[in-house]
């Protein structure tokens, strides 16, 4: 019995040892580690960048670590904290806070780390290798022109933003230039809303309260369009066009109704979550990476 125990020891320990040597016999290398701090796992948008970043990953042979950032930039900053003491060989991050988030990221550049963002930029000292994202301002401008076209060039148009946030500054300038081309329409102040359900209704309604003759409304995603259609709906409002950005499933939905949400752009999740850690595998090689890369963007209505 005890020789059968040693036996059964000495081939596992056997195998074990074999599973991490090559073919040649020698220790297998280590797999490369990526860390990942998404700025809300709850969006379906990023929930797509994420299954895209795990097929990546493992197409490319990494190790990869994916964090839910909730739209805390406190949390953030610790994920990516975190990810410096496991000396992590890149991060990605979906900034919450475009200039919040540059600390974190000048203490991964001090530990050598290479730092990538995806859909959302960074800005300040903070070094990014890459920064990969939805041309944002032509997406913005495919709004605007769409709104255009509905009003026929003419009367009130407000919008729903995200200051906080680069991409959504982006968004917001291409719609605006796109407005401004057009004399006879009237741009209301951008009202801030963060990006979310509840404060986007509670923001329509205080431009419908003020604004009563608006005729469009964009708003910088499909969770602030959602609201704003909700706040709509709820009032009764007739004859004002919403445009949302995303082309979310319920927001096209909604689109597909026939409701006050008329459009939206659509982004490619999938897309940005590829090809950034496609730009992580190029630059580890040693390889030259852009340090923008445009995924293209496209209008549903």
């Amino acid at each position: 019995m005890k020789l059968k125990l040693f036996l059964l020891i000495a081939v596992s320990l056997f195998i074990t040892a074999c599973a991490k040597q090559g073919d040649d016999g020698t220790a297998a290398p280590a797999k490369k580690k990526i860390g990942v701090s998404l700025l809300a796992r709850s969006d379906v948008f990023y929930k797509d960048m994420e299954s895209a970043m795990k097929a990546a990953a493992e197409a490319n042979g990494f190790a990869i670590d994916i964090q839910d950032g909730e739209k805390d930039l406190a949390k953030q900053q610790a994920q990516i904290d975190n990810f410096i003491a496991q000396k992590v060989d890149a991060i990605i991050v979906c900034p919450t806070d475009t200039q919040g988030i540059a600390p974190a990221i000048e203490r991964a550049n001090a530990a050598g780390i290479p730092v990538f963002t995806a859909d959302i930029a960074a800005s300040g000292n903070g070094k990014v290798v890459a920064h990969v994202a939805s041309d944002n301002v032509f997406g913005g401008r495919l709004a605007g022109d769409f709104v255009v076209k509905a009003l026929g060039g003419e009367g009130k148009v407000a919008v729903i933003g995200h200051p906080e946030v680069q991409s959504v500054i982006d968004r917001e300038k291409g719609f605006k230039d796109v407005i401004a081309g057009n004399p006879k329409m009237t741009l209301l102040p951008t009202v801030a809303a963060g990006g979310v359900r509840d404060r986007a209704l509670k923001a329509a309604e205080d431009i419908l309260q003020g604004n009563p003759d608006v005729k469009a409304i964009f708003c910088i995603n499909d969770e602030s369009a959602l609201g704003a259609l909700q706040a709509i709906e709820a009032k009764g409002v007739q004859g004002v066009t919403i445009v949302g950005f995303d082309a979310a499933p319920e927001a096209v939905g909604k689109i597909r109704a026939g409701t006050a949400l008329k459009a939206s752009v659509a982004q490619q999740p999938n897309e940005i979550g590829k090809m950034t850690v496609e730009a992580i595998a190029k630059h580890l090689k040693g390889e030259k990476v852009d340090a923008t890369i445009a995924v293209p963007v496209t209008l549903v209505q």
